[in-house]
């Protein structure tokens, strides 16, 4: 699966997921939800893997972890807030960058309705490989 692909399935997941539990309950409760959600699809979900970062040539095996990272293609960032920051996005895509990564959801639990707290993330895809067949 490329990386839409695996976006529509990650979109569809989390719907399912805001539709059951609602709105509310911690992070780390849809993070696990989730996580199960995508892997009955028969698709891999890493948990909290730690991302290596590299710095002045120097390698530092912890520089972060990630929520979730989806068929090794898709980083996910879970939030449950009443709003979505600025600096949410912006952590994401710098996520994406050091990973090596080029798409990412900006996933909002805590959004009464949940197609207002996704946001997509790109970092360098190819115009053709932008092109959105999920939610912006």
């Amino acid at each position: 699966m490329d990386e839409n692909q695996l976006g529509t399935v990650i979109v569809t997941a989390a719907y399912r997921v805001h539709t059951e539990l609602g709105p509310g309950l911690f992070e780390s409760v849809y993070e696990v939800v989730l996580a199960y959600e995508i892997r009955s699809l028969g698709i891999e979900v890493e948990r909290q893997p730690a991302i290596p970062i590299f710095y002045r040539n120097l390698k530092f095996e912890e520089g972060f972890r990630a929520d979730l990272i989806v068929g090794k293609k898709v980083i996910l960032e879970l939030k449950s807030v009443e709003n979505l920051e600025k600096v949410h996005a912006k952590k994401l895509l710098t996520q994406l960058r050091l990973s090596g990564l080029h798409l990412g959801y900006l996933i909002n639990f805590g959004a009464a309705h949940l197609k207002s707290g996704i946001r997509r993330v790109v970092n360098g895809l190819s115009e053709a490989a932008i092109q959105p067949n999920t939610i912006s």
